[in-house]
């Protein structure tokens, strides 16, 4: 990229007004490092979801998420429950020397940069260090107009270090042609939404499953809290009472529930099995206790309707509902979704999930979903969701395996 007026400028400018240094949050990994980031912080489940998806898609990968103030950054960690192969950190000042020092430290083997929010001397020092950089998800409030009316050459300078540039509407599409971009290098796309990726299984464990349950109707009440397993018992007996063969698999938040759930179901007279001691359930059994995250991916396969926990009552925050959407299982949830209410929404919006607020509108719920033509109805509907939301998603894996794979791979000095 070409050095013009209004970037020699603003480097001048930054020199004396930004602070140097760049304190890591921790050290790099040792493998290959995406570097997303995130200019749209109100974004960033989605921006999660493609980072999950990244990691599941390449074994070998961690992912940097970077936010443009400490603020979004303590938001981020705080509410994030991702694995340890995602990495959040401040985006640094735009000192020359904070950026080599960011550049230096983290060593990206590629960058997306998302929705706008450029930053010229980060975005001008990676280009010049070789690291290929994407925009994707840009839309007009990304650009900074009084900016571009003061140095109009820099956003186009800028622009030009990308390797691919995609919008999300456009608008969008019309403000770049605006910054000097011709329309066939900028790529009009569905925006970013997180699509959710398919949870694993055994497919020996889904065989066995599945003859054992020979053909009975279940439902699946996934991560219960201890203040919501009397509900989930009781809608489970409102449902027995029209559905006499119905099965519950019972997954509780904390392991360290699962004693007192068993205890309270054969209380209240159900016929409990836990599946991790007591293997497969019998055509008697009306309760099964399941404990294994890693177990997750089978139960949303086996169970047309899943309710999910963490959600009737406040202070837990709700749990992804993509998670069951993806395995074509019909969503219930309570009213306390705070962490994923865009995904709810979504989902809600399309007729691919409900709400209930109690044992009576669970059990009630539960009872009209277990008519197949019902669930496959909503789980249908969650299909065109999931897929509509990958759609950017599988754009930016592709670029990615393409950098990583391609002849001119990077090579990592740390690895």
């Amino acid at each position: 990229m070409g050095r013009s007026f209004g970037l020699a400028a603003y480097r001048a400018l930054s020199r004396r007004s930004s602070s140097k240094s760049f304190n890591p949050i921790r050290d790099r990994p040792q493998n290959a490092l995406i570097w997303i980031h995130a200019a749209e912080p109100d974004n960033l489940l989605a921006i999660e979801d493609l980072a999950h998806r990244l990691c599941a898609a390449r074994f070998d990968l961690s992912v940097l998420i970077t936010l443009p103030d400490r603020e979004s950054l303590d938001a981020a960690r705080h509410n994030s429950s991702s694995q340890s192969a995602i990495i959040f950190d401040e985006i640094p000042s735009e000192h020359p020397a904070a950026v080599d020092a960011f550049l230096a430290h983290w060593e990206p083997v590629i960058c997306i940069w998302t929705w706008g929010g450029l930053r010229p001397n980060l975005v001008h020092q990676t280009h010049e260090a070789g690291v290929p950089m994407a925009l994707i998800d840009a839309d007009i409030g990304g650009f900074d107009s009084k900016r571009d009316r003061w140095l109009p050459d820099l956003s186009r300078d800028l622009l030009s270090s990308f390797t691919a540039l995609m919008a999300r509407t456009g608008a969008a599409l019309r403000r770049l042609e605006t910054l000097g971009l011709r329309p066939e290098q900028i790529e009009l796309t569905p925006p970013l939404q997180a699509g959710g990726q398919a949870l694993p299984c055994e497919d020996k464990d889904l065989t066995d499953m599945t003859q054992a349950l020979g053909g009975r109707p279940v439902w699946f009440a996934a991560r219960i809290q201890k203040d919501e397993e009397r509900a989930v018992l009781s809608a489970h007996r409102h449902a027995l009472r029209f559905s006499h063969r119905l099965l519950l698999i019972l997954h509780p938040a904390d392991n360290a529930l699962t004693d007192e759930l068993s205890q309270m179901a054969h209380d209240e007279g159900f016929r409990v099995c836990n599946w991790s001691s007591d293997g497969d359930p019998n055509e008697a059994t009306q309760v099964l206790l399941v404990e294994d995250e890693e177990d997750l991916g089978l139960f949303y396969r086996l169970a047309p309707v899943s309710f999910l926990g963490s959600s009737l009552k406040s202070g837990h925050g709700g749990c992804n509902p993509f998670e069951a959407a993806a395995l074509g299982s019909a969503v219930l949830y309570g009213p306390n979704v705070r962490k994923y209410l865009p995904f709810y929404t979504r989902l809600a919006n399309a007729g691919a999930a409900r709400i209930v607020n109690d044992a009576q509108t669970l059990g009630t719920a539960v009872t009209r979903l277990i008519a197949p033509d019902q669930a496959a109805a909503m789980a249908h509907a969650g299909w065109d969701v999931i897929s509509h939301g990958a759609a950017l998603t599988d754009k930016v894996i592709d670029l990615v395996n393409t950098t990583l794979d391609g002849p001119a791979e990077h090579t990592n000095a740390n690895a």
